[in-house]
């Protein structure tokens, strides 16, 4: 297959000392998203994520736990191979920095970085935060700490330094060249601004702790955190064997999607990074915002950490994933609230979408044999709405290209409110009576209109949307997008199952059915 066809897509790599929350199922879930898509589209896919599991934060957090780096670490990736499974995402595949293939990727990296001499060593001093995994001059502390709020110590050591002040105007250059390199714009005016402020080298290797791939040629260095975990990207396409058959068809990464704390990494260092290299930067940085709960922050001391298994217990894994990916634009940030859930799960899933496919199903089976109906000549209303499912499939390309999800679930929506329009409109109920051929074309348009609908909401809705073409009938083999149009309509008098709910609507305990 064509590199014209292939579609590289990331998430981060997680942390193992983190207790997997909703900003890693939120990331994770715009990524299988957007894979789902583009598969279905007749892409072929490479969706990778895993764990980062080195650095001086988890040696320490090992420490704490009293168990052996190792033995940590493996104990802790499974909680987040564990949550895609949980999540239903759809990852080809799921690495982790411990591995060899990865160790032997860094090491490889530096050594072409060296031998460029982009590399020198010197002594480190300055402030450096553990949490953070970065390190920050005197003009970015607040109060003393680090921007973010953690606490930030003195480090003087010998350190390897990359010469990343020698890529300022490089990395400008790059970013004038390609607008869409950073998304969205207001995270690429971010990153300008901090680029033009003046870059210095980058402190690269540690020797105050030994958690970490060792520097080639110098074991008492280990590589600084954040060389190691951006190249699980290339690592995960088969690098260092840049012939390899992934890494000629999916590299460079059509997208990165990170937290927008973490962007800075991605935008100025790893392209630094590659480029020192002579490797092609990925073509996208797309930076998200982050989640607050019931309109307050996040956090460990709060005791408000919102569990995305949890939630899916609660409210189910389709609702889950549609809340999120509409809830906000991606790119800003977003509350959760039980009541928007509530609300999005019983007006947008049950009332708008569900209520359309179980009436109109309905009807199917009570007055058409409960087979697809024979439709007649089209009229003008027919037209329109059929036109407008047709046209979807451009438009949602062209926002999921742009990590645009809520648009595209907007314009989805839009449709579906003109199939009940139509529906009320048309009365078919009423047309039973008094014109049962017109009956069945009103009846037939909107079950394509429907084939249309959940064709198109498998990346988001992969469950409800799956049901719906079951109860049309819609062979696996025909749920990709080239099967949309009129030459993939569905057939008259193919046998239809009795309908069945999709989309239930949420009850609070105690309050009943309404």
């Amino acid at each position: 297959m064509s590199r014209a066809n292939a579609y590289y897509i990331t998430s981060p790599i997680y942390y193992v000392n983190d207790a997997p929350h909703i900003g890693h199922a939120y990331t994770s879930l715009a990524c299988d998203a957007l894979a789902r898509f583009m598969r279905l589209d007749g892409r072929e896919v490479k969706f990778l994520t895993g764990t980062d599991e080195h650095g001086q934060k988890v040696e320490k957090a090992a420490s704490a736990a009293g168990e052996a780096p190792q033995a940590f670490v493996e104990r802790m990736s499974r909680r987040f191979s564990r949550l895609s499974d949980q999540m239903g995402f759809t990852n080809d595949d799921f690495i982790r920095t411990t591995e060899q293939r990865h160790v032997a990727s860094v090491q490889r990296l530096w050594r072409e970085l060296a031998a460029r001499d982009q590399i020198y060593l010197g002594v480190y001093a300055g402030w450096y935060s553990v949490r953070d995994e970065a390190f920050y001059t005197e003009s970015d502390l607040v109060d003393g700490m680090a921007p973010t709020g953690a606490p930030v110590e003195w480090v003087e050591e010998p350190s390897y330094f990359f010469r990343l002040s020698a890529w300022q105007d490089r990395l400008l250059e790059h970013y004038e060249n390609n607008p869409d390199f950073i998304a969205p714009e207001t995270r690429r005016n971010e990153v300008i601004s901090f680029v033009k402020g003046g870059l210095v080298d980058l402190s690269v290797s540690r020797t105050s702790f030994r958690w970490g791939v060792p520097v080639p040629d110098d074991p008492d260095h280990v590589m600084y955190v954040w060389i190691d975990a951006l190249t699980n990207y290339i690592t995960g396409v088969g690098y260092p064997d840049t012939a390899h058959p992934e890494y000629r068809r999916f590299w460079p990464a059509d997208v990165h999607l990170v937290g927008k704390d973490i962007l800075r990494f991605h935008a100025v260092y790893w392209p630094a990074f590659l480029m020192a290299a002579e490797l092609p930067p990925p073509k996208r940085v797309f930076a998200h915002g982050w989640w607050t709960n019931e309109g307050r922050k996040i956090s460990k001391s709060l005791g408000n950490i919102i569990d995305p298994v949890a939630l899916v217990e609660r409210y189910g894994l389709d609702q889950v994933r549609y809340f999120l990916l509409r809830e906000v634009p991606f790119g800003n940030d977003g509350d959760f609230s039980h009541r928007a859930m509530v609300s999005r799960m019983n007006d947008d899933l049950a009332n708008d979408f569900g209520n359309l496919v179980q009436r109109v199903l309905s009807m199917v089976n009570r007055n058409c044999d409960a087979r697809v109906p024979e439709p007649g000549a089209l009229e003008d209303a027919d037209e329109k709405l059929l036109a407008a499912a047709h046209a979807l499939l451009d438009e949602l390309r062209d926002s999921f290209a742009r990590q645009s999800f809520h648009t595209a679930l907007i314009r989805l929506w839009e449709v579906i409110g003109a199939a009940n329009r139509y529906v009320d409109e048309q009365a078919p109920w009423a047309l039973n009576k008094t014109d049962p051929a017109r009956m069945r074309t009103v009846l037939y348009v909107l079950a394509e209109t429907i084939r249309h609908l959940a064709v198109l909401a498998q990346p988001i809705t992969p469950g409800g949307a799956g049901r719906i073409l079951d109860q049309l009938a819609v062979d696996e083999g025909a749920r990709g997008f080239a099967s949309l149009g009129p030459d993939g309509a569905l057939v008259p008098g193919t046998p239809l199952a009795k309908p069945e709910g999709v989309f239930p609507r949420y009850v609070e305990a105690g309050q009943g059915a309404r």
